[in-house]
């Protein structure tokens, strides 16, 4: 990619559009029906979208049998943010996908938990290296679940797979 297609053509980080964007998705992921049903807020998205806040506070429909949460919905609270901070932040020349995910029950969650993400400058840059000439990125991302207390209650490791589209290549590495 030449060097001053390092932010693709177009796509300016123009910070007022980046903040609606921030309070559209933070409305709309709050009326997501499986956020809905799970008891998931989204308690913060920053102007840029490098730094997210969920909190799930513990209901009789998200718990579990032994009434702690539900393992499930500690897992459906982490599950979009790195991909959609990722697609943001990079712009509309990159595939973001989800590749794998794991996830490490620690400790019990027996109230409201919360889990903080965040990406850097560095990590953009990273990402926009590795995939200059058309290679695919598979980094891992790790976000923690932590209970009001601070103890941790869960971690989660995604895999994420990160490429230009195939028209921003250059030509040659499709």
């Amino acid at each position: 990619m030449p060097a001053d297609r390092a932010v693709p053509a177009g796509f300016r980080m123009d910070g007022s559009r980046l903040a609606r964007k921030a309070r559209f998705l933070r409305w709309a992921l709050n009326f997501y029906p499986p956020y809905l049903g799970a008891g998931v807020r989204v308690r913060h998205i920053s102007a840029d979208l490098r730094l997210v806040r969920v909190k799930m506070v513990l209901r009789w429909y998200n718990r579990n049998y032994v009434g702690t949460q539900f393992g499930g919905s500690l897992y459906s609270m982490v599950d979009p943010f790195f991909v959609l901070m990722l697609l943001e932040n990079l712009g509309p020349d990159y595939i973001v996908w989800d590749k794998a995910a794991n996830i490490e029950f620690v400790s019990p969650g027996r109230g409201a938990v919360y889990a903080d993400f965040s990406i850097s400058q560095q990590l953009l840059d990273e990402i926009r290296m590795r995939t200059a000439e058309g290679s695919k990125y598979l980094p891992r991302m790790h976000v923690e679940v932590r209970d009001g207390d601070g103890t941790l209650v869960a971690r989660v490791q995604k895999t994420l797979y990160i490429r230009l589209k195939p028209r921003a290549r250059q030509a040659g590495d499709n």
